[in-house]
Parts: C-alpha cells; sequence; structure tokens
C-alpha cells in the first residue's frame, strides 16, 4: 500500500501562484510514476501532470503547460505541482496519485493509490 498525503492548496487570486505537495509514504519502493490531476465542481477528474518515480520524465496536459511545473524530491518521497500565472479556470479540487502500473501517465486508471485532494480556488 501507498499513501499519499497533499497539502498546499488556497485562495489565490487570478495571475499568483501556488505550489502544491504529495508526500507519500508506505510501499515508496513500488511507486512507477505519480500524476496530479482535478476536478472541478461538476466535473470529471482530469490529468494535469505527471512525473517518473525513477527518471527525469514529466507530463503535462495542454492547458498547463508553461505555467505549472511538476517535480520530486525522492529523498522526501515528495512531489510537488508549482503553479503559475493562475486563472480562475484553475479552481478544482487537486488530487495526487500513485502508480505502481506501467501504464500511461495521463490515465486515471493507471492510479491505484490517491491521496484526499486539496482545494485550490482562484479569484478573478
Amino acid at each position: 500500500q501507498v499513501q499519499l498525503v497533499e497539502s498546499g492548496g488556497g485562495l489565490v487570486q487570478a495571475g499568483g501562484s501556488l505550489r502544491l505537495s504529495c508526500a507519500a509514504s508506505g510501499r515508496t519502493f513500488s511507486i512507477l510514476s505519480m500524476g496530479w490531476f482535478r476536478q472541478a465542481p461538476g466535473k470529471e477528474r482530469e490529468f494535469v501532470s505527471g512525473i517518473g518515480w525513477s527518471d527525469t520524465n514529466t507530463y503535462y496536459t495542454n492547458f498547463v503547460k508553461g505555467r505549472f511545473t511538476t517535480s520530486r524530491d525522492n529523498a522526501k518521497a515528495t512531489v510537488y505541482l508549482e503553479m503559475n500565472s493562475l486563472k480562475p479556470e484553475d479552481t478544482a479540487v487537486y488530487y495526487c496519485a500513485a502508480s505502481t502500473l506501467d501504464r500511461s501517465v495521463g490515465s486515471r486508471g493507471s492510479y491505484p493509490y490517491w491521496g484526499q485532494g486539496t482545494q485550490v480556488t482562484v479569484s478573478s
């Protein structure tokens, strides 16, 4: 089992920045990749970003490219999502997820383990 705890959400004005953290514990040695997803009210949960656990590969969906950056600190078993130039449409609950499966980074089904989510609200 892998446990995930997110932190760093909050309220920010449009154009501002936030940094989300996701600390992993448990069987972290089994993690192959980590992902960030988000879910706005009334919408499906969607892929935002992903990062390999033991390589430097990062992945972003088009609507965050150039604004969001994913990184990790293996010593702390923590991944980060640095969000800049935030827009009101970025408002959502953000979830981190851990994959122990060799599957598509962008697919929800690739992630057996999920954090509890952290609210990000961007005001206009």
